[in-house]
């Protein structure tokens, strides 16, 4: 239930701008997204992370995880979101994923993260969402 109204067709999707993308019913096994987030450094030399689905300013990025109901006309009445913070990578995993010349991006990787999406009472996770709840990894 959200606000007293029954929720009949859960979803949690990966927020673009103000959008939700990749749609995955809330009771699936797993959900798998693939999200274009870029490395860039910025004029003081450090590394900052852009892209469609990044929020946040400098310091403070996040991806949303976006969770809503679908209706039977496909709309998608968002109740509860989930901010996974890309800002609290560890350094040294993203400038390994960033080096151009042997990083996870030139071989065709990048990063990865694994959570559980439901919380302690098993309703969908929200609020921010960090180490150790998100394990970073480097992929290939």
């Amino acid at each position: 239930m959200s606000e007293g109204v029954p929720l009949e067709n859960v979803h949690v999707a990966v927020q673009e701008g103000k959008e939700p993308v990749g749609l995955v019913p809330g009771d699936a096994a797993s959900a798998t997204w693939k999200v274009d987030v870029r490395i860039v450094v910025s004029d003081d030399g450090e590394l900052d992370l852009r892209g469609p689905a990044v929020h946040g300013k400098r310091g403070e990025r996040f991806l949303y995880l976006t969770w809503g109901d679908v209706g039977a006309d496909g709309s998608f009445a968002m109740f509860r979101r989930a901010k996974l913070m890309v800002a609290d990578i560890d350094s040294n995993l993203l400038a390994q994923a960033a080096e151009p010349e042997t990083g996870a991006a030139a071989e065709g990787g990048g990063l990865s993260v694994e959570i559980d999406l439901t919380d302690r009472k098993g309703c969908p996770l929200c609020a921010r969402v960090r180490p150790p709840t998100a394990s970073w990894s480097l992929t290939s």
